[in-house]
């Protein structure tokens, strides 16, 4: 246990110091640390057990990265007053630490690891997330626990042009760059951010600033790591091996597994040619055999498998289902597919399909957005869903889980790019659901959703398209392959997994997942370039299903507009007890929504029916209009006074309409003339600025009588 607090510090620029420290919180853990810039401060421990658990095959990896409340000095706002499950945003936190985490440990390792990471202190301009790998590096690399390397993790945006490492909250939104990237000090592990349409050369610059600033965190880790005197990692229980029955497994399988990968065949066809060769596999151990030894021959089944697929694919430029290197599977698209939705599109490429649906709402389905430093409302919602039966299997239904989530969350990134801005009335919903999956079901949903908008009326300028890559390399003769469009078992064994998204102009959403070491930025830009022609592929043939968004949303789709007035005019518009918008509603079959925006009234219209949203947004620009002599108006008598009528002109305006102004005639009295409901063209002659009156007049708009000619040359009163 350590006795002593011990710190490493290291500038991001600017004067803005990050320190971590080991030694004074959490000691029981395996490995913890504190990192801390300004008044943010996040603690991070790791704990591994010692032996694996019995029969474990696979790496049992959890991370979790929670925002406590307190650190914000705020109270949850749940019924339980605690924090609980933790929210999408923290999932999608815990996924970039565990993707840049996982490829750490050695292959061989099985025991349980866990890393908790904890916003414990909030700094309202300091984005912790940019932090939290950092954090849980820091953790492992104070730790006995065996891993090969460290690592960190940066957030880099361009403002203004330029490229800024970890920038504060308000730095970040202005942006129109913003990645995570996560690296060792030699090479790049993860990547993921949105960008509004940069170019891929923008791309690889943003990368070689991450990595230089990552270099200087790493530096930092390893001199902690030597203050605190951490010597060698700890030994562990490395999975059984026989090199006997793998040297069996090869020799009965290699040439068959070879043939059935060359064949071209469909995904069910490949999976249950695969299987059938599994189970002779097996049987070809004989009746001696051990459940040991058939555990040990699937393992090193899987692991021929993934040998043959990936020299195939290197040698002969042959991929599992025929196609060359960069063609994109068949694609199929469709819209309005769904009568009901507000908008609707079916995208298939190849075996991957997504069923996605669009859904207007008012500002008061826009979603809640909490963390520990803010709250914030969306009115763009994205959800994806990824049901068993896609991949043909039988599971639980247990809602969405995190990869649901972090698929879902890479599409809204890619298709917020092109949403209209804050003055769009709608709240929009987009839900994605998975029908087949054989490869990069994210990337459908992004292309089936730019589609859907557009068949639903969303006024989003371009498509944005989405494809996944693939590399597949050879460290004994340099060979490498990029895929386009990749299949599940590609994704499975490839060495690179990225998927770019954009619209012909630029990207507009990157996530990438690096499995090898060395990996030079050439190799990255010819996959960037190779990626853009796919996109490229596959935005023509969606402008060629749907060219553009549809001028007006679909009959049956709720009709919504926004008004911005000017705020004084926000109680004119509500009313004496919200008299006058009660009335509105009431009238035109109309919600009304009111909200003080700086110096402006935001007044949002939503009606099942545009001859009740037209009549509402007339009545409310009335209000809020300021008349001007000389207007004509069809106006309706609202009173009959001795002296005259008054009259609403405008909507919530009266003025006066004289007994002197009714007429070229004298008259003594109204009855006969004008009654109350009765309408009336009138001109306003005169507005009194003190008293804010309004004079009218209808006469004026009545040719004038010759009285002479009428009365016999007489001078008649007029």
């Amino acid at each position: 246990m350590l006795q002593q607090p011990f710190q490493s510090s290291f500038d991001l620029g600017n004067g803005r110091i990050v320190t971590i420290e080991t030694g004074r919180l959490a000691r029981q853990a395996d490995g913890s640390v504190t990192v801390r810039q300004g008044n943010c401060i996040l603690l991070a421990t790791v704990c591994a057990n010692k032996e694996p658990r019995e029969g474990q095959d696979f790496f049992p990896l959890s991370v979790d990265y929670q925002e406590k409340f307190a650190s914000a000095g705020r109270i949850p706002g749940s019924f339980f007053k605690r924090e609980g499950r933790i929210t999408d945003s923290e999932i999608l936190i815990s996924r970039l630490i565990d993707r840049a985490l996982r490829p750490l440990f050695p292959e061989d390792y099985l025991c349980d690891v866990q890393v908790l990471v904890s916003l414990i202190s909030s700094d309202p301009e300091i984005m912790p997330d940019a932090l939290a790998c950092l954090a849980a590096s820091a953790a492992l690399a104070v730790s006995n626990i065996p891993i090969k390397e460290v690592i960190s993790e940066v957030r880099v945006a361009r403002i203004n042009g330029n490229f800024i490492v970890n920038p504060s909250r308000t730095e970040l939104a202005s942006a129109d760059m913003d990645f995570m990237i996560g690296a060792t000090a030699k090479n790049l592990m993860m990547v993921e951010g949105e960008s509004k349409e940069c170019l891929e050369a923008d791309v690889v610059k943003a990368l070689e600033i991450a990595h230089d600033a990552i270099r200087v965190q790493i530096n930092a880790q390893e001199e902690l790591r030597q203050k605190v005197g951490v010597e060698g990692k700890r030994d562990y229980t490395k999975p059984v091996t026989n090199d006997e029955i793998q040297q069996k497994v090869n020799d009965f399988a290699t040439e068959r597994v070879y043939a059935i990968s060359k064949a071209g065949s469909s995904k069910y066809d490949r999976s249950k040619a695969y299987d059938e060769l599994k189970k002779e596999v097996v049987a070809m151990l004989g009746e001696e055999a051990t459940s040991e030894h058939v555990k040990l021959a699937k393992k090193y089944y899987e692991d021929l498998k993934w040998d043959v697929v990936r020299n195939m694919i290197l040698d002969d430029r042959i991929r599992l289902d025929g196609r060359s290197l960069d063609q994109v599977r068949p694609l199929n698209m469709e819209i309005d597919v769904l009568p009901t939705p507000h908008g609707s599109a079916l995208f298939t490429r190849g075996e991957t399909q997504s069923l996605t649906t669009i859904t207007f709402g008012t500002p008061l389905d826009e979603l809640l957005v909490e963390s520990a430093a803010k709250s914030d409302y969306t009115k763009f919602i994205l959800h994806y869903n990824f049901p068993p039966f896609s991949t043909g299997e039988v599971k639980p239904m247990r809602g969405p889980g995190r990869r649901e989530v972090g698929h879902g969350n890479l599409a809204l990134r890619s298709l917020k790019q092109m949403m209209p801005g804050n003055d769009y009335a709608y709240t929009v919903r987009v839900v994605s659901d998975i029908l087949e999956s054989n490869g990069s079901s994210s990337m459908a949903t992004v292309c089936a959703g730019s589609l859907a908008l557009m068949d639903a009326g969303v006024p989003i300028p371009k498509h944005v398209s989405g494809v996944a890559m693939g590399l597949i390399t050879r460290a004994s003769d340099g060979k490498y392959a990029i895929l386009t469009d990749i299949l599940g078992d590609e994704d499975h064994l490839g060495d690179m997994d990225f998927k770019v998204t954009g619209t012909r102009d630029g990207i507009c959403g990157i996530q990438m997942d690096i499995k090898i070491d060395g990996l030079s930025m050439e190799t990255m830009m010819a996959a960037l370039e190779q990626a853009r022609h796919g996109r490229l592929h596959i935005l023509d043939q969606m402008y060629d299903c749907m060219p553009a968004y549809r001028p007006e949303v679909k009959p049956h789709a709720p009709r919504m507009q926004k008004l911005f007035i000017d705020k004084e005019f926000i109680g004119a518009v509500i009313g004496p007890q919200g008299k006058i918008i009660q009335e509105i509603q009431r009238e035109t079959g109309t919600t009304i929504n009111i909200e003080e925006v700086g110096n402006q009234g935001e007044v949002s219209v939503f009606s099942p029916a545009k001859e009740g949203l037209d009549r509402a947004v007339s009545w409310i620009k009335g209000i809020v209009a300021m008349p001007e002599v000389g207007d004509e108006y069809d106006s309706k008598v609202k009173s009959v006074m001795p002296y005259g009528a008054f009259v609403e002109f405008m909507p919530g305006k009266q003025g006066l309409l004289h007994i002197s102004e009714v007429s070229w005639k004298r008259l003594e009295t109204l009855d006969g003339i004008l009654k109350e409901g009765d309408a009336v063209r009138v001109k306003l002659i005169g507005i009194d600025h003190k008293t804010g009156k309004f004079k009218l007049s209808r006469k004026v708009l009545i040719p004038k009588p010759d009285f002479k000619q009428e009365d016999g040359g007489s001078n008649a009163s007029n």
